[in-house]
């Protein structure tokens, strides 16, 4: 079944390697650390696969690109590592507020929108679900997560070789109430939105505080056609992420 005929069925329940996944899916427990950037907009604009999606500048030709680790503890698609590479977008049909300021505005709500570039898992199943009902660009990859004190690091690799090793707090007592986002991705050439809420206990933020370093796979020169890597703008640690996500629909 592929995804399209998936969507286009407007399915609430899937199977994949044998096992029914039902929408919405839920997330009861993830730790997750979220490193944010500020990366060239050219460079990311080229990234981007489809038309309808536009680049959102917070300065003049710079944008927001942040990376992800999140270890699912608790989650209707299993217990997994996963690495998100992600940047700011609007649809191109979308109302804008004052420029730069309202870009920043939003994103400090929690307002803004992603394109999910790549999302490296370590689990088959999540790997097929996720491509299967949202066209997540996920890939089974070697991915280690782990907290040591008040750090936590995260190591991935493609193909045997080596692409990033970010490091970043792990500590936090706030909390960070339920919101809900979109993100997108490509169905089978074609743009999909998909609608997710999310929150988190045991939550730490902290200006810069990350280190990331590159090694040799084609996607980290990927990484560095954005100028990376470089000083962090924000780093967020999330000790007890939730969340749930509905289904994907066209653009």
């Amino acid at each position: 079944m592929s995804a399209r005929h998936a969507v286009a069925e407007n399915q609430s329940a899937y199977v994949f390697e044998g096992r029914e996944v039902t929408l919405p899916v839920i997330v009861r427990k993830a730790r997750a650390t979220a490193v944010t950037f500020m990366v060239d907009a050219e460079a990311a604009r080229a990234l981007l696969p489809s038309p309808k999606l536009e680049i959102v500048e917070v300065a003049p030709r710079k944008t927001l690109f942040t990376l992800g680790g999140i270890d699912y503890v608790d989650n209707d698609l299993g217990d997994y590592n996963e690495v998100s590479m992600a940047f700011y977008v609007r649809e191109r049909r979308a109302t804008r507020g004052i420029p730069y300021i309202g870009a920043w505005a939003d994103f400090l709500r929690g307002r803004l929108s992603t394109y999910i570039h790549r999302l490296p898992v370590d689990q088959s199943f999540t790997c097929a679900a996720g491509r299967g009902i949202w066209g997540f660009p996920k890939t089974v990859e070697r991915i280690e997560l782990a907290t040591d004190g008040d750090r936590a690091a995260c190591h991935l690799e493609m193909d045997g070789r080596h692409v990033l090793s970010l490091e970043s707090p792990a500590r936090g007592a706030r909390t960070m109430p339920d919101n809900s986002m979109q993100t997108y991705s490509m169905i089978d050439g074609a743009l999909y939105r998909t609608a997710f809420r999310s929150g988190a206990n045991e939550v730490g933020m902290k200006r810069g505080a990350a280190t990331l370093a590159l090694g040799d796979h084609p996607v980290a020169d990927e990484l560095r056609s954005l100028g990376l890597p470089k000083p962090a703008l924000f780093s967020v640690w999330m000790g007890h992420m939730r969340g749930r996500f509905e289904a994907a629909i066209p653009v």
